[in-house]
């Protein structure tokens, strides 16, 4: 299993500014042809922006990136970016998922935009692929194509009341194209008592070779949490049922704990792990850390 240890890891991006609400991180990464790719969103604090862009950068050493585009909010329409997800298609294209909230309300939705180079990404070709619900907000997808099938794990929100609007489980989809998904119910939910009671929200997963995955997730005991989220790990015989295991996250040492949205990519001798880590002073930051 791949816990974060931060003392083990370097800062791949800052944060845009110091003190709470400056965030680096939500990262999803694909290493390629030598090189990591790396999707981030950046994050000002509520009434200065929130999350203002997605940017997509690359790497030859994994830990010091150049930027090689920048979406902004109000390119999507949205009045703030989530967690984006960057796949690579059986085809050898390039898809970006972007997290989008809708103006006024606490719902998500889950837009794609397609191309032939991670750094030609157009917004103006977005599409909605996840919806949601006057119910259900959808956000942050984790997406893994695999034996001809596309497998999705996403953040789910109520909605009828907005001040439980914080909670979130994670329900499992599938596809043939990775565009129109059928969803099979929640894959993990919260656990009555423990650190994860109120949230949980699968970050990253991994197969085993007899279709059996480990899921690594966000998880958060209270409202209060919310935004310092730490990282569990949860198994499963196979995508749609998961079960957390242990009874202590993986946490930042600094006030709020954060230690969330991480993400593995194999790479020649180990593996990347970035997530983002909550400072002393609040902000958050892109962590990377080879294993």
């Amino acid at each position: 299993m791949f816990i974060p240890q931060p003392d083990r890891s370097v800062v791949a991006v800052p944060p845009p500014g110091d003190g709470p609400g400056f965030w680096a991180g939500a990262p999803s990464a694909v290493h390629r042809d030598g090189w990591i790719y790396l999707a981030y969103r950046l994050r000002r604090p509520l009434g200065e922006g929130r999350g203002y862009a997605v940017a997509v950068a690359r790497s030859a050493d994994g830990e010091r990136f150049e930027t090689l585009l920048t979406i902004t909010k109000e390119q999507m329409d949205t009045e703030s970016l989530e967690r984006p997800t960057l796949v690579v298609t059986p085809e050898g294209g390039w898809r970006l998922y972007l997290s989008c909230a809708t103006y006024g309300t606490k719902h998500w939705r889950v837009e794609v935009v397609e191309a032939a180079d991670p750094a030609a990404f157009d917004p103006a070709t977005s599409r909605v692929v996840l919806p949601g619900d006057l119910k259900t907000g959808v956000k942050d997808p984790v997406i893994v194509h695999r034996d001809g099938l596309w497998h999705l794990w996403a953040s789910c929100h109520p909605l009828e009341d907005p001040r439980e609007a914080d909670q979130m489980v994670t329900d499992y989809a599938t596809s043939h194209d990775g565009l129109a998904w059928t969803w099979h119910g929640t894959a993990l939910d919260r656990r009555p008592g423990a650190w994860d009671s109120r949230g949980v929200r699968v970050s990253a997963v991994r197969f085993d070779g007899d279709g059996a995955v480990t899921a690594y997730y966000d998880g958060r005991a209270s409202a209060a949490e919310n935004y310092e989220e730490r990282t569990g790990v949860a198994t499963g015989p196979d995508p749609s049922t998961l079960t957390a295991n242990g009874s202590a996250p993986a946490a930042s040492g600094h006030a709020g704990g954060g230690l969330r949205y991480l993400d593995i990519v194999p790479v020649p001798g180990g593996h990347r792990l970035y997530y983002e880590l909550t400072r002393a002073d609040g902000a958050h930051e892109l962590r990377t850390e080879l294993r």
